[in-house]
């Protein structure tokens, strides 16, 4: 079970949101440079970056850049995403240097750019999917989609998709527990790995989700509860 600390980007400082809504950020005042390094030290193999601005389809921030910075930063692998709506936003970090590079509301609505991301770059394109009550939401989590996220999972995978980060909306930033059952469904029934996103904040938690890690749901994005002091990721890293 891989831990990946979350650094959410918001006008280039580090925030955290409420049920993914832009409304409810709490801003932790942190540089997030800084950040990438302090987590690093604590024994993070990879880090996950978003650039919220974008996602919410607000245009160029400074998020993109402070992203950058954090690559060259750190030595650890880091996962980016957040409005990554065209081949050319995802050649961009990726020439920058990210690790992997997440897809989400391109996914959803062109199959076609999907694919030729996946020929183009393999395994290093992750797709997001973003749901709440089982349906996928885009557009920055603002738009419920016309499509349940178990059967965007199955399309993906007959794209050659490998891998996807799975977001109950619902609990994102809440502190109420994972959707452990939702995450295994989707690894189930799209036969791909899956990091599950969204709602940890305790131990108990991370060790719920390293019980089922066999069945495919193999790493966890964690934010608020780090940035909360609910545990430190010393401690969540002794725990897998």
């Amino acid at each position: 079970m891989l831990i990946i600390p979350a650094i959410d980007l918001r006008q280039g400082k580090c925030v955290r949101l409420a049920q993914g809504r832009k409304e409810a950020a709490t801003d932790y005042e942190l540089d997030p440079i800084a950040v990438a390094k302090a987590f690093e030290a604590d024994g993070a193999r990879m880090l996950h970056v978003v650039d919220l601005d974008r996602a919410f389809g607000e245009g160029r921030s400074l998020n993109r850049d402070v992203a950058k910075r954090i690559i060259h930063s750190v030595g650890a692998p880091v996962q980016f995403g957040g409005g990554m709506r065209a081949i050319e936003d995802v050649e961009e970090l990726i020439a920058a240097g990210a690790s992997r590079v997440v897809i989400g509301t391109l996914a959803a609505e062109s199959p076609q750019t999907l694919a030729k991301l996946v020929e183009r770059f393999g395994p290093r394109i992750v797709v997001g999917i973003d749901a709440r009550d089982g349906q996928v939401m885009t557009r920055g989590w603002e738009q419920q989609g016309q499509i349940e996220a178990v059967e965007l999972a199955r399309r993906i995978a007959s794209l050659g998709v490998e891998r996807i980060v799975y977001t109950d909306v619902a609990r994102d930033g809440m502190l109420s527990g994972p959707n452990i059952e939702q995450a295994c469904l989707i690894a189930q029934e799209s036969g791909l790995k899956v990091t599950a996103s969204g709602g940890v904040s305790s131990l108990e938690d991370i060790a719920r989700l390293a019980g089922v890690s066999e069945a495919g749901v193999d790493s966890v994005i964690v934010g608020k509860a780090l940035y909360e002091g609910r545990f430190t990721l010393k401690d969540a890293l002794k725990i897998v």
